[in-house]
Parts: structure tokens; C-alpha cells; sequence
């Protein structure tokens, strides 16, 4: 399947996903793609999400700004418009295989609220994190709220989402949005596509549960039974004898 604003490639095991709308704009198409180009993932255990020319510039106002005006004052109506947006980024965070976001140049509002949905973010040292929509005069409504308290705590979140200013690489990388820092793009991709090789190598089911446990946000008890149920339908005794002798998990 053909995407106008996004590519999909596969090399081997590994899946890159690239917005390639200009400046990775979100428009009305991205949104129509999005949930599309992860139903066509196939065999893929890895996914790599990256940009073009810069990662996002976020959501495309211009393009969105009929469908979205057309909606104000109507609850049913703005909500009709907005949630069928949700499926893009939930679609991502509910991927049983790992997702690596790897940002270079801006990540931009819808940009980051994307990458609070994948499970490894890595970026090159130019790049740039901000939350705007204040400014814009409403609220973040694509999950950035949600997720971003758990990776990076509830004062840096209020911080992004209230104050609108733009963080560094620096400091995306001292408060643990991301957990790497390369110091240039060719680096970051290259980074990128290692870690998903090594991701690939390890078991599939071990990894997808892990993600369910993690994504499930149950209390304690109840998210160790999740971990022992797991691992009671699924553990294998090949998986742990290849892990024991050194070969492929």
C-alpha cells in the first residue's frame, strides 16, 4: 500500500515507519494512514518510527483547521473530528512489539505526544521537544497528558504543557525522555537500527508480554499475577534452552 504522508519499509525483522509529509506535518491524510500502515506491519518484531526532514512539526493546523473550526462549539460534533484521530497513537502504543522512536530536528506537540506512545526514544543532540498547544489556546488531547506523567513524572509534564517552551536534547535526556543522546542524525538512524536488530533477536512472546504488564497499569498484585499468568502460557522450553546454550532466543 502506497501512504502519501507516511513509508513503510521492512528489512528483515525490522519495520521503519517515516512521516514524509512536510516537515512531518499531522494532516487529515496522516490520520487516515496512520492506523493503516500499522495494520500492514506483517511479520515485523521490531518498529522503527523516524522523520524526514526533521521528525514533526506536530499537527497540521492549516490543513486541519476547516474540518476542526466547522466542529467548534459542538461537543458531539468536536469530538466526532478528534477521536478517530486517537487510533493513530493508540494503535502505536498497543503494538506488541517493540517501538523505537528516533528524533532528530523538532518534535513538535502531536511529534511528542507520538513518541510518549512508543517504548524506546532516542534522539540526535539538534533535537528539540515542545509541547505548544496553550498557545494555541487548548489542551494537548492525543494521550501526551496521559502518558508523559509516567516517563517523565508530573513536574516536567506540567512544565512542557503549561509553559509551551521547547526543551533540549540535554535536557529531554536528564529528565528521561530519552534515554540516549547521538551526535548526529546518521549516528541516531544508525543507533536506531541496531537496537531494533537486538530487540528482533530476543523472544517475541517474552517481549509482548512485557509490554502487556507494562501498558496494563494494574495494581501490584495484580500486574505480578498478569507478569507468572504470562509467562505460565507462553514459556517456553526451547526459548530457555537456546538462552542457556547462546543461541538465538
Amino acid at each position: 500500500m502506497n501512504f502519501e504522508t507516511l513509508s513503510l519499509t521492512h528489512l528483515g525483522e525490522v519495520a521503519t515507519l517515516t512521516i514524509i509529509s512536510r516537515k512531518g506535518s499531522m494532516g487529515p491524510r496522516f490520520w487516515a494512514e496512520m492506523p493503516q500502515a500499522l495494520s500492514q506491519l506483517g511479520a515485523a518484531r521490531v518498529l522503527v518510527v523516524r522523520g524526514q526532514e526533521l521528525f514533526s512539526a506536530g499537527l497540521d493546523i492549516r490543513a486541519s483547521a476547516h474540518d476542526i473550526g466547522a466542529a467548534l462549539g459542538n461537543r458531539e460534533h468536536f469530538r466526532a473530528q478528534v477521536v478517530p484521530m486517537h487510533a493513530a497513537f493508540e494503535g502505536v502504543a498497543a503494538l506488541p512489539i517493540p517501538v523505537i522512536a528516533a528524533v532528530h530536528g523538532w518534535c513538535i506537540g502531536a511529534g511528542l505526544e507520538l513518541i510518549s506512545a512508543c517504548d524506546f526514544r532516542i534522539c540526535s543532540a539538534e533535537a528539540r521537544f515542545s509541547l505548544p498547544e496553550v498557545r494555541l489556546g487548548i489542551a494537548a488531547d492525543l494521550g501526551g497528558l496521559q502518558r508523559l506523567p509516567g516517563i517523565i513524572g508530573q513536574g516536567w509534564t506540567r512544565h512542557l504543557a503549561l509553559s509551551a517552551e521547547p526543551i533540549t536534547a540535554t535536557t529531554a535526556e536528564r529528565i528521561g525522555l530519552v534515554t540516549e543522546v547521538l551526535p548526529m542524525p546518521d549516528a541516531l538512524f544508525a543507533r536506531a537500527d541496531a537496537l531494533a536488530q537486538h530487540l528482533s533477536s530476543l523472544p517475541a512472546k517474552a517481549l509482548e508480554g512485557t509490554k502487556r504488564v507494562l501498558n496494563a497499569e494494574l495494581p501490584h498484585i495484580q500486574s505480578m499475577m498478569q507478569a507468572v499468568d504470562w509467562n505460565a502460557a507462553h514459556m517456553s522450553a526451547e526459548v530457555l534452552l537456546a538462552a542457556l546454550t547462546g543461541g538465538r532466543k
